[in-house]
């Protein structure tokens, strides 16, 4: 586990090495710090897990108990065992499934059950980046739809509204609120990069960097720059401006840049042919 004063790595019943606080089991951290396993494993209710090949093609491999349960994002899976069981299913009934379909999330979850034995479960995004494990107790973490992966199945996953901006802005519609005691897996595209803000610290993020941040952080939607077409010629659309305490996850990269940038090199519609246009001479 982490320290929930510096969330740096601790064992429970000792003193963090970094700050000297004294670590309790299932003690919760403290606003303003994530309580993100920095080794990339840890345990829980009925499972345990490691992150192998971070952080540019991370994959996270959960070894479940019998007749132990995790719940991920449909798709998610790589590889699993003969002897585990997959379900997918509209959690939270049709409302709940047409909510994660506007949220740009898969309207199923997957549900993976080991039966007769012990059983593994290997899970990866779809874009190339790392895997960050966070341990929920009792905390609400809001998580940017695209960078949910996996969670104990006790969590509570909700779909929230974005805000109006964020819907004009064509940007982070909806955001998942996520609640609850147990493992929480997110995914960035490119590297993870932490920022704690201090109590009243101000700070802006493009939403296209978001990964995860505390349910406990205020934070609202604007322009990224003062006035519509100053925003606009800015190349930056909405952000998200966060008033500490409070930490936030964000990723490196942003693939709604990379689709712009690869985009004039594939034919558009209705042309014929490639869209490269190579004069090899001759």
């Amino acid at each position: 586990m982490n320290c929930p004063n510096c969330g740096a790595p601790a064992v429970a019943g000792g003193f963090c090495g970094r700050c000297g606080k004294r670590v309790e089991a299932g003690q919760p951290a403290q606003p303003g710090s994530i309580n993100l396993d920095m080794d990339g494993e840890g345990s829980g209710r009925g499972y345990s897990y490691h992150i192998e090949h971070q952080p540019a093609f991370s994959l996270a491999v959960l070894t479940l108990q019998p007749e132990q349960s995790i719940m991920a994002e449909a798709g998610a899976m790589v590889s699993m065992s003969a002897n585990v069981e997959l379900q997918s299913q509209m959690k939270g009934g049709l409302l709940g499934a047409l909510k994660r379909a506007a949220g740009g999330e898969s309207a199923f979850v997957s549900t993976f059950t080991a039966h007769g034995g012990p059983g593994e479960v290997t899970l990866a995004p779809g874009a190339p980046g790392d895997i960050a494990a966070i341990e929920l107790n009792n905390q609400s973490f809001f998580v940017q739809s695209s960078s949910y992966l996996a969670g104990d199945s006790s969590l509570n996953v909700d779909t929230k509204w974005g805000g109006a901006k964020s819907f004009f802005g064509g940007e982070g519609l909806f955001v998942l609120m996520v609640h609850g005691q147990g493992l929480l897996l997110v995914s960035s595209f490119g590297a993870i990069h932490r920022k704690r803000l201090q109590p009243g610290q101000r700070y802006v993020v493009d939403t296209g960097h978001l990964v995860a941040w505390e349910g406990t952080t205020q934070y609202t939607l604007r322009k990224a720059a003062a006035g519509f077409f100053r925003s606009m010629v800015s190349g930056e659309g909405i952000v998200a401006e966060f008033t500490g305490p409070g930490e936030l996850l964000i990723q490196t990269r942003n693939l709604a840049a990379l689709a712009g940038l690869l985009k004039p090199f594939f034919p558009s519609q209705g042309s014929g042919g490639s869209g490269f246009n190579l004069n090899l001479g001759g």
